[in-house]
């Protein structure tokens, strides 16, 4: 791929004038409170989810319980997503504390690591330098390709393979994009004594809480809902994401076409779509609007015709299908 230019004709950006200064402060101003009810929700979802299993456990409430569970971790990826940005918290040592220990290490991630990875992908987004341009053009695959993705999603296969990936990173064994010992250079490998126990403490330790709240109410077997959902449904849901962000664009340097914003249904936001993830373009359009600002500000944009011709589609399954729509060589 040639590299494509972020530098955007002004005449491209005109959408940044309908904003009154007002707005603009608004739109950009953080709310501890917001950003705690959106934890307190994903974590409430995991709770119930847990106890619909333990009050009627059956074939239907385990599966139920784990695509609930599988989309909240997705959840938990999109608050450390915002603590990268620093839009999580006003304060910075809370944003990154609760970015971590409540939303990255209980699903094996690290929030450090990941925002200058992050912040790379918006600053090169589609050129060469973007270290997200693979999964940008990715899709579309055949049907049969899209169901044998889909299969190795839901069968666990990916997530094994992701697992055995994370853990010989974190042991040193490997270097990966978000590499997480900050005393690695890039694209080298580390010595197992400044990693192991140092990277995977804080996703053993947040674990453990978890299989400890759950022992406590006598029932530490339902830790493994959390568990199948790392391995199945958050995979799903995951390349269900990946696919509706960046893939099949319009024209790659035009910022109302190289990124995509799902209007997504309630059950979409329930199973797919956690916390507002599915404004992608607007996202891409101003990083630091909070993600519960994300659907104000495509209001106001949609209200004042400031988004003609830009990526906005609706329903997650029409997308899947799309990317499915490649005719066999």
């Amino acid at each position: 791929m040639n590299e494509a230019t972020t530098t955007y004709r002004s005449s491209e950006r005109a959408w940044l004038e309908v904003f009154t200064p007002e707005e603009r402060r608004s739109l950009l101003a953080t709310n501890n409170w917001r950003s705690w009810l959106s934890i307190g929700l994903d974590w409430g979802i995991v709770a119930v989810s847990f106890w619909l299993v333990a009050i009627a456990p059956n074939p239907l409430t385990i599966v139920v319980a784990i695509a609930l569970i599988g989309c909240r971790q997705l959840g938990f990826a999109v608050m450390m997503h915002e603590a990268a940005h620093h839009t999580l918290f006003k304060n910075r040592t809370l944003n990154d504390l609760a970015g971590n220990w409540l939303c990255a290490y209980p699903i094996w991630a690290d929030l450090h690591p990941y925002r200058g990875y992050h912040l790379k992908h918006h600053a090169k987004n589609w050129t060469d330098e973007d270290p997200d341009l693979d999964l940008a053009t990715k899709y579309p695959v055949t049907a049969a390709s899209m169901k044998r993705k889909l299969w190795r999603d839901i069968s666990g296969q990916v997530g094994w393979k992701r697992a055995r990936a994370i853990l010989k990173r974190d042991l040193g064994g490997a270097v990966t994009k978000t590499r997480r010992s900050t005393s690695i250079s890039f694209g080298k490998t580390a010595n197992t004594g400044s990693v192991g126990w140092r990277n995977l403490r804080g996703v053993v330790i947040t674990n453990l809480v978890l299989l400890a709240i759950l022992a406590a109410f006598g029932a530490p077997e339902l830790y493994l809902l959390w568990v199948a959902a790392w391995f199945t449904t958050n995979s799903l849901v995951t390349r269900i994401r990946s696919i509706s962000e960046h893939n099949m664009p319009g024209d790659p340097t035009n910022e109302l076409q190289n990124s995509r914003t799902m209007l997504a249904r309630w059950w979409e936001r329930l199973l797919i779509a956690p916390n507002r993830v599915n404004y992608h373009l607007e996202h891409h359009l101003l990083m630091t609007v909070p993600f519960f600002n994300l659907h104000r500000m495509h209001r106001i944009l949609m209200e004042r015709e400031s988004l003609d011709g830009a990526l906005i589609e609706t329903g997650y399954v029409a997308m899947v299908r799309r990317a499915a729509a490649r005719v066999p060589a």
